[in-house]
């Protein structure tokens, strides 16, 4: 039987802060590769940031659906097979995936692309108008469909719906892979967490998960706060805009930590001003991890790192994918990982431009967009 190329909608950014909703043409799959019908795609900041990327672009990085056509090669998958998708796709041959830092993955990162070269869906394989765009991340879930290679599915259990699933591949493992595979949360170890979006509430899952046994949660909203103690958070801290200089914050948070600190504080605000703020919540000798991603210059005193302390800014919480994700759906089988509830709302592709808006006012937790 002959593969032919699908149309579909999909959201394309103009490189310049929009996008349209219009249909792209993709090709069939190619050796190695699979075609896969998006059913539901996560809604995440480094979406919104990624309609300033060179365009067009087709957005979206988090993702599931179902397999629509196999290339040569693909022997383990069959077609109609629920997945989920992951952004930092390992060749599994590389210098950094044969150290097991599959997160690091020069082929997908295009370190090297002279030598290990780059994924046929970025040769023109996804066209719009008449001309190849890029799709970011290697994914682009904010359509119907998607090329990618094969190394980017993972095969998803049958308990668990694709609408929930399309978070895991970014939120869900960035937060708890951060907690449990970079920072090695302990069983008794203490946690601070800056931020309580879709990575901070995860990095509460992770740290609960881990055996931590005091897991401070701190958010400007107490809508935030209260979905943290949901997730396993033991405190809570409201920050305050007047705290400036953050010294109120720093002193509560040793207060509840013996007046030393935490082992491990996480940053995952986004903002660049606090990127560094995690080395003040940190003991001696702590992690501080910054874990959005935040652009920007931003200036630091030295002393703050002072007696063995250790910054981190972790890519992907370290993923490993077959070893993360079939973790990730244990603990949800077992009803140790909340996902459903992390889920506040959900959209048609067509209203993407609303969950944008409801994302960066806070007024969601973690949005889903539907891709029907």
């Amino acid at each position: 039987m002959t593969i032919g190329p699908v149309t579909g909608p999909a959201a394309i950014a103009d490189g310049q802060g929009s996008f349209v909703i219009d249909e792209i043409s993709v090709a069939p799959p190619g050796p190695g590769e699979v075609r896969v019908r998006l059913r539901a795609a996560g809604v995440c900041h480094t979406d919104h940031a990624s309609l300033r990327w060179p365009g067009p672009l087709v957005i979206g990085h988090e993702g599931a659906g179902e397999i629509e056509a196999i290339g040569a090669g693909v022997a383990h998958l069959s077609i109609g097979q629920p997945v989920l998708l992951n952004w930092a796709i390992p060749c599994g041959t590389c210098f950094q995936c044969s150290r097991g830092d599959e997160a690091l993955c020069e082929r997908t990162h295009e370190i090297e692309p002279a030598r290990l070269g780059t994924s046929r869906a970025h040769a023109g394989h996804t066209r719009w108008k008449g001309r190849s765009v890029e799709r970011a991340f290697h994914l682009g879930t904010f359509a119907r469909y998607a090329l990618v290679r094969v190394e980017a599915v993972t095969p998803l259990p049958p308990s668990l719906p694709v609408s929930e699933a399309c978070i895991l591949g970014c939120a869900v493992m960035t937060g708890v892979g951060s907690a449990i595979n970079v920072a090695a949360v302990r069983h008794g170890d203490s946690v601070a967490v800056i931020g309580l979006g879709g990575v901070g509430l995860n990095v509460i899952q992770g740290a609960r998960l881990a055996g931590a046994t005091t897991v401070i949660a701190i958010d400007r909203r107490p809508a935030s706060l209260e979905r943290a103690r949901a997730l396993g958070a033991t405190h809570t801290v409201l920050t305050s805009p007047d705290d400036a200089g953050h010294a109120a914050l720093i002193a509560e948070i040793k207060a509840l930590s013996d007046g030393r600190g935490v082992d491990h504080a996480f940053e995952a605000t986004g903002v660049a001003a606090l990127a560094f703020l995690p080395l003040q919540l940190a003991r001696n000798g702590g992690n501080a991890l910054q874990m959005s991603g935040a652009h920007g210059e931003v200036t630091v005193a030295m002393p703050d790192f002072f007696w063995n302390k250790r910054y981190l800014t972790p890519l992907y919480g370290g993923c490993v994918p077959s070893r993360d994700f079939p973790r990730l759906f244990d603990w949800i089988a077992q009803g140790a990982l909340e996902v459903a509830s992390l889920i506040t709302h959900h959209y048609p592709l067509t209203d993407l431009g609303h969950a944008f808006d409801d994302m960066l006012a806070g007024t969601s937790a973690k949005g889903v967009v539907r891709i029907d």
